[in-house]
């Protein structure tokens, strides 16, 4: 990420997500303290499924809705991410993008090796048992 919060987008990714969206993504927080970086198209199915929660989600509604940003690539195929939300989850010069199928996670590298090493260091949950490669 540059000085100005640009982030590069892989090429690969970049031009999936130009097929998929032209380009137009959503940014939002996450509570384990990355950016979630969704193809507008798949936000806009999450946004509604969101804003029908109960209000006893209320709190978690204001996490996802209240801190989503609709951004889009520039030519150089960057997103511009807001100060306010690099400073939410703590994002610095190093980032790295995660893949996660529908959506990518943007993580300060620093923060996902933590993060990484914490979860390994738990083991694996009891639901990931019968899980093998």
């Amino acid at each position: 990420m540059d000085a100005k919060g640009r982030m590069s987008i892989p090429a690969r990714h970049r031009d999936a997500l130009n097929v998929q969206c032209e380009g137009r993504v959503t940014l939002t927080k996450h509570p384990h303290g990355c950016l979630l970086l969704f193809p507008r198209p798949v936000w806009e199915q999450h946004r509604e499924q969101i804003a029908n929660w109960p209000m006893s989600a209320r709190a978690w509604q204001r996490i996802f809705l209240g801190n989503a940003c609709d951004v889009e690539m520039d030519g150089a195929g960057r997103i511009l991410i807001s100060p306010e939300l690099r400073s939410a989850v703590g994002l610095s010069r190093d980032v790295m993008l995660l893949g996660m199928g529908s959506h990518f996670e943007i993580w300060d590298a620093v923060k996902l090796d933590e993060s990484e090493t914490q979860a390994i260091a738990g083991g694996m949950p009891d639901v990931l048992n019968d899980f093998s490669f």
